[in-house]
């Protein structure tokens, strides 16, 4: 598993679509550090740059890049040959490249929150957006790595859940917010650190077992349909 793990990791890295991680936390930690020195109260600025934008669009875009990727771009270029000639059950290629893509995500997300929920309001708030969006990076991650695994077309698909069902529909109809990993993201930074800057829409107990039925769920689906592919990279 770690030797699976290393190989996603490195193409990862190695890909340029690792450089379109980097402009939004960027522009999340810039809009940040700007609000203190214009005089612009966290009232004001915080819930929509830590919510509109760190939490809405920052976290699962780039789980929708890295986690559409650690599998997808091997489907589509067709190195993933490489993998399912290897004597190893399916689960030891599918739990690696969620490990990596989870832990990508969350980094790349968890720091640049961390430090505009410190500008915001405290260290506390920081620290829990930063715990918040790493337990949203593993469900948004086997989300998206199995959206990639079940379609051709998993970016899009994963811009209609995140654009479409959580940013849309969540706002104009409520019962969709419960199956929306952003709503249990805010209402568990919500729960550990309290502030007006946040204000989740589900309850605590609902983000927790919500958060974990969708991270294994889509886990084990990801396992089940890889085990479908044949070892030329297409589904039997």
């Amino acid at each position: 598993m770690s030797t699976v793990s290393w190989i996603t990791l490195r193409g990862l890295l190695g890909r340029r679509r690792f450089l379109l991680l980097l402009p939004l936390p960027v522009l999340l930690v810039l809009l940040a550090v700007l609000a203190g020195p214009l005089g612009a109260d966290p009232d004001d600025w915080g819930p929509p740059v830590l919510v509109g934008l760190g939490l809405a669009v920052v976290l699962p875009v780039v789980a929708l890049i890295v986690g559409t990727g650690v599998l997808g771009a091997e489907i589509d270029d067709g190195t993933v040959v490489h993998i399912l000639t290897k004597p190893l059950p399916r689960w030891q290629i599918v739990l690696p490249k969620l490990a990596v893509a989870a832990c990508v995500t969350a980094v790349t997300v968890a720091v640049p929150l961390f430090v505009a929920g410190v500008l915001a309001d405290s260290v506390r708030l920081g620290l829990s957006l930063a715990a918040a969006s790493a337990v949203g990076a593993l469900a948004y991650s086997a989300l998206f790595l199995a959206l990639s695994l079940l379609t051709r077309r998993p970016v899009l698909l994963g811009l209609v859940y995140v654009l479409i069902w959580e940013g849309l529909l969540s706002s104009v109809v409520s019962g969709t917010k419960v199956l929306s990993i952003q709503q249990y993201v805010i209402a568990l930074a919500d729960r550990l650190a309290p502030t007006g800057l946040l204000q989740g829409d589900v309850s605590v107990p609902v983000a927790v077992v919500m958060s974990a039925l969708i991270s294994v769920g889509f886990t084990v689906l990801a396992i089940d349909r890889l085990r479908s592919f044949s070892v030329a990279g297409e589904t039997s």
